[in-house]
C-alpha cells in the first residue's frame, strides 16, 4: 500500500480500545505506518462517529467528552474531507448501484473525493472495489 488512505471511524475506535488487544495493535500497527507516509485522509463524518461511538454511555472503555473532543481535534492535523452536496449526491447515487447503507457509501465518496485508492474498514466488504477503491479489512489481512 502506498497511495493516500482513507480510515474508517471503527479502526480509529480499535486504536483506543483496550477491551479488544489484538484489534487496538492491528490498528495501532496500520495507523503508525500510514503517518510516516502522511497518507492518512479522514472526513468529517468519522470524525462525527467517532465522537459519538467513543462517548456511547454503553461503550466499556468510553471516553469523557473532553477526552473524545480532544482526540477529535488531534486527528484534524490529517487531512479531513467535508460533507459536501456532492459527495451526498455521489454517495446517494453510490448506494444505489452498490445496495450500501448511505453511510457507508458517502465514506467511499469521500474517500474518491480526497483521491485516495484504499479505504481501511472492518464494515465494508474486504477487497471490494468501488470503481477504483480498494476495501482493507486491516483486521483480517496482512497487506
Amino acid at each position: 500500500m502506498t497511495g493516500l488512505c482513507f480510515v474508517d471511524t471503527n479502526v480509529l475506535i480499535y486504536a483506543l480500545s483496550p477491551n479488544e488487544a489484538l484489534k487496538q495493535d492491528r490498528a495501532r500497527d496500520w495507523l503508525g505506518e500510514l503517518r510516516v507516509g502522511d497518507r492518512v485522509r479522514l472526513s468529517v463524518q468519522v470524525l462525527q462517529e467517532f465522537y459519538v461511538q467513543a462517548t456511547r454511555a454503553t461503550r466499556s472503555a468510553r471516553l469523557s467528552h473532553e477526552q473524545a473532543t480532544d482526540l477529535v481535534e488531534a486527528f484534524t492535523r490529517f487531512t479531513v474531507q467535508p460533507v459536501t452536496v456532492e459527495i451526498v449526491r455521489a454517495a446517494l447515487n453510490l448506494r444505489g448501484r452498490h445496495s450500501l447503507s448511505y453511510w457507508d457509501a458517502a465514506i467511499i465518496e469521500a474517500a474518491r473525493t480526497l483521491r485516495c485508492t484504499e479505504i481501511l474498514s472492518e464494515d465494508l466488504s474486504a477487497d471490494e472495489n468501488y470503481d477504483g477503491l480498494r476495501v482493507i479489512n486491516p483486521f483480517t489481512t496482512t497487506d
